[in-house]
């Protein structure tokens, strides 16, 4: 019976070593559960980050340090870092470079510490007149493999021009956008976003087959200064008929959503009152503020949220 035996331990493994490999490209992707939030300090002194295992309790990685420096704009900022990972794991991240700039800063980075040369996209350059590119958001498409970068810009006179407080500077913000494969070449600015208000801080959340866009009302005379939101079955060409707020009675902006267990998180900067807070949703439809039950690093302000893997958050720590 030995020789028998033999030769069938020899064929199970002959049997398991030809099993074609079926793992995905980056299984480290794939097991994310982790989640991360970059953000930026003070007027914008570069990249932080943080950690959370529940949505609710986030923790400063390496002692709240800068991790990236910003190196490129007129005013050498870092402000609203939005960063994606793609199907290979490399992480993409975009940032606003400086207040009255025509372009945003990208940069990579394969384990979110040692980055990649920083470079200018001039996304407005072509935009006679175009005061400023604030707070670009980056959403990874995995269905065609499509990155979509999208900001607010001012024109002035491009649209019906709405009253503005004085601290607005006359501002008048729609959202633009670009889309690209490889950070190399991009499409053509278009308009991204007109829903007849002034409009900020936008954020894409899939779920499912539909996308969500988060956005902020920017107006001012009256305030509005709160997070909005409306959905489609791709992740552009979005109806403007958004939803009430689903903010409460304070100023808020930069809208970070968050898919968290059964609930969808949406994190925002509490900008009057130095405070950062969250709504919640199983449904997309109603929400539940629970500001009072997250914790956040002191200074935190306007940055994104994503899932990790717990190699990447090993490495950060």
């Amino acid at each position: 019976m030995k020789p028998i035996f033999g030769l069938m331990c020899l064929m199970i493994g002959y049997l398991c070593s030809c099993t074609p490999n079926t793992s995905k490209e980056n299984p480290e992707r794939d097991n994310r559960n982790v989640y991360l939030m970059s953000y930026f300090k003070g007027n914008g002194d570069g990249l932080h980050l943080a950690y959370s295992r529940d949505g609710l309790q986030w923790e400063a990685l390496c002692k709240d340090a800068v991790i990236l420096e910003p190196q490129i704009g007129k005013d050498k900022l870092m402000r609203d870092p939005s960063i994606v990972q793609d199907d290979a794991g490399t992480f993409h991240m975009v940032w606003t470079t400086g207040w009255w700039d025509q372009g945003i800063g990208y940069a990579s980075s394969k384990d979110l510490k040692n980055w990649s040369e920083q470079h200018n996209i001039p996304v407005m350059e072509k935009y006679e007149g175009a005061r400023n590119a604030w707070a670009p958001e980056l959403f990874y498409d995995g269905k065609d493999k499509t990155f979509y970068i999208f900001w607010a810009s001012t024109i002035p006179g491009a649209f019906p021009e709405l009253p503005t407080s004085e601290s607005e500077k006359g501002l008048n913000h729609r959202q633009y956008y670009v889309t690209t494969k490889d950070f190399k070449t991009f499409s053509e600015t278009k308009l991204f976003f007109e829903p007849g208000f002034s409009v900020i801080d936008g954020a894409i959340l899939q779920k499912d087959n539909t996308y969500y866009l988060f956005v902020k009302n920017e107006n001012s005379a009256p305030p509005e200064k709160n997070i909005r939101v409306t959905s489609h079955d791709k992740p552009f060409d979005f109806p403007t008929n958004v939803s009430a707020p689903i903010t409460g009675d304070y100023w808020a902006e930069g809208p970070a959503p968050l898919i968290v267990d059964d609930y969808v998180y949406v994190y925002f900067d509490k900008y009057t009152d130095r405070k950062y807070g969250a709504v919640r949703s199983q449904d997309m439809k109603n929400w539940e503020d629970v500001s009072d039950a997250v914790s956040f690093p002191k200074g935190i302000r306007h940055g994104t949220t994503f899932a990790v893997s717990e190699a990447i958050l090993e490495g950060l720590q």
